[in-house]
């Protein structure tokens, strides 16, 4: 029996670990101080302490996950998504013990985790692009040169890491040299490389991105995934299929991704980002590592993403046989972000003890969550602590079914988000589908 080391906290740990089980795999739990009694290390088979609560002591330290996979001789590490998923280093040291790494190769995590990279092999790829800069800037005078040809505005890039950081809307010229400094100073503090790359902004853009399987062999595409409700970049709700990409359009968008993969020789699972406009999209980035809205996928497919991604790494090529190049979608799937935060005080977040849970239920509704009546959510992470799932057979029942569903959702003893949930899928906007990257910020008094 091959025993699997997961490397993350939270309801993502327990996710694996449900796929390890239903693979016949053994799992072993590393835990911080922190999440001593949680449910992903009562449940594993082995755990192993390996540092004080901070991400830097435990999740994101190597060495002592490294350590914990010797101790109990696993053979795999899953690192599921966030903390280490995308760090070419950590799987270098992973593949130099003997270890297989749930996940792409070194390489392409390298080549597709800097932005301006992967935006030069989607190129190469013929995978359309927004108009900027072929490479990272290497002043802001080259900047200055580009903007002015490609006309403003135009939005500055961290070339590493994401999540908006290192990134400023430059709308005119005045403007440029002030951003240029403020994200690079940013993107420096945050990922440790000051890197910048530019491409003209466009407004109020669709988020979409595309789900991929690789196995060596085989590029399938599993649908695609609208992201376009957003908070400050962040998301909040996803849904699949999207309602504005026609069909036509669709099928040019996986066909792209396949095409960008395959070029790469791509392996595992990992998902390509693109900004959609007048219906032509663009290439934004890949992420080379499950997603947290993989749920929606798995809900419209029937294919389960975390095994597979078990499946890949320990089977290898032909393994995705069973699968059509483009897996068939069937209805609507809407994802709701649960995150222990207080909308009313600026989604301030909101650890402490959980008094109580009233969990949802009926058909085809999933709540993926590692919370429970006595557990006490702690200061030092991300503030999601659950995701709500639900499928229908048309998108108008899929929101019912998501609004009934938070309606049964009850958390007692902390803030919450539920009731801005609820709001943002009555809006008339999101009801018709016309939802944008800029809504939710712009619309954010009304919708609180």
């Amino acid at each position: 029996m091959k025993t699997v080391l997961i490397a993350n906290r939270g309801e993502i740990a327990l996710r694996i670990q449900r796929a390890c089980r239903l693979l016949g795999l053994r799992v072993v739990q590393v835990y911080s101080e922190a999440d001593k009694e949680s449910l992903p290390v009562k449940l594993a088979d082995a755990t192993v302490c390996i540092g004080k609560a901070s991400a830097s002591s435990s999740y994101l330290n190597p060495i002592a996950i490294l350590g914990a996979a010797k101790l109990t001789n696993a053979d795999a590490i899953h690192p599921g998504y966030g903390f280490l998923s995308e760090r070419a280093d950590f799987v270098d040291f992973v593949e130099a013990e003997g270890l297989t790494f749930i996940g792409p190769t070194p390489t392409q995590i390298r080549l597709m985790g800097e932005k301006s990279k992967a935006r030069e092999m989607a190129l190469k790829a013929d995978v359309p692009t927004v108009p900027g800069s072929p490479s990272i800037l290497s002043s802001l005078k080259e900047a200055e040169t580009i903007a002015a040809d490609i006309g403003y505005p135009i939005l500055l890039k961290a070339s590493a890491g994401g999540g908006g950081r290192g990134m400023r809307v430059v709308n005119e010229q005045s403007e440029l040299a002030n951003a240029f400094s403020e994200a690079s100073s940013e993107a420096k503090l945050a990922f440790g490389d000051s890197s910048l790359y530019l491409e003209k902004y466009l407004s109020d853009p669709q988020h979409i991105e595309v789900q991929v399987l690789c196995d060596g062999q085989r590029t399938v595409s599993v649908g695609e995934r609208d992201c376009s409700t957003q908070r400050r970049r962040q998301k909040v709700i996803e849904e699949g299929p999207s309602p504005v990409l026609s069909e036509k359009v669709r099928e040019a968008l996986l066909d792209s991704a396949r095409r960008l993969c395959s070029a790469i020789n791509y392996r595992n699972a990992g998902t390509i980002e693109y900004v959609v406009k007048d219906g032509q999209f663009y290439f934004m980035e890949m992420n080379t590592r499950i997603q947290v809205e993989h749920p929606v996928t798995e809900a419209i497919s029937g294919v389960d993403l975390v095994a597979r991604q078990l499946d890949i790494a320990f089977n290898g090529p032909g393994c995705l046989s069973d699968l059509a190049t483009d897996v068939l979608s069937r209805g609507h799937a809407i994802e709701c972000r649960i995150n222990a935060e207080d909308p009313s005080n600026h989604f301030m977040p909101s650890p402490g003890l959980i008094q109580s849970v009233q969990l949802p239920g009926g058909p085809w509704v999933r709540l993926d969550t590692h919370i429970f009546a006595g557990y006490v959510i702690p200061p030092f992470y991300d503030s999601m602590i659950a995701k709500l799932i639900c499928w229908a057979d048309t998108r108008d029942l899929a929101i019912q079914r998501s609004l009934t569903a938070l309606h049964e959702l009850k958390i007692q003893g902390i803030k919450t988000n539920i009731e801005f949930l609820r709001n943002v899928l009555n809006s008339n906007v999101f009801r018709i589908g016309a939802m944008h990257t800029q809504y939710v910020e712009r619309e954010l008094k009304e919708l609180l």
